[in-house]
């Protein structure tokens, strides 16, 4: 098991910039697949942003290609959210988690993460 915990969210006004991090403890986010997922009042629970073990792969939700940018640390063991020009529809719960996934076509699949973190809430406001 590896341990999860997400940081950096906040209130922010659209427009800015804001980056989350999410830390593991335990074991290596290198043996992981790590994706970011976020979940709004009332809404289901969605994919945002994934990466591959080795960060040469990554995979984009439609709402976040060309605004939000992952990356991983694996010298810090810290995967990175860097998500700009945020807007209103960005705010919610923001969730990484850990999974073994061989494609990243699979990525957005939340049933496939077996690790999760306790979440970091966003809020953007006009």
């Amino acid at each position: 098991q590896v341990q999860l915990v997400e940081s950096g969210g906040g209130l922010v006004q659209a427009g800015v910039s804001l980056r989350l991090s999410c830390a593991a403890s335990g074991r290596t986010l290198g043996n992981y697949v790590i994706s970011w997922f976020r979940q709004a009042p009332g809404n289901e629970r969605e994919f945002v942003a994934g990466i591959s073990r080795s960060g040469g792969t990554t995979s984009y939700a439609a709402s976040a290609k060309g605004r939000f940018t992952i990356s991983r640390d694996i010298a810090e063991n810290t995967v990175t959210l860097q998500m700009n020009s945020l807007k209103l529809e960005d705010t919610a719960v923001y969730y990484c988690a850990a999974g073994i996934i061989f494609s990243s076509s699979n990525y957005h699949d939340r049933r496939l993460y077996s690790n999760w973190g306790q979440g970091t809430q966003v809020t953007v406001s006009s």
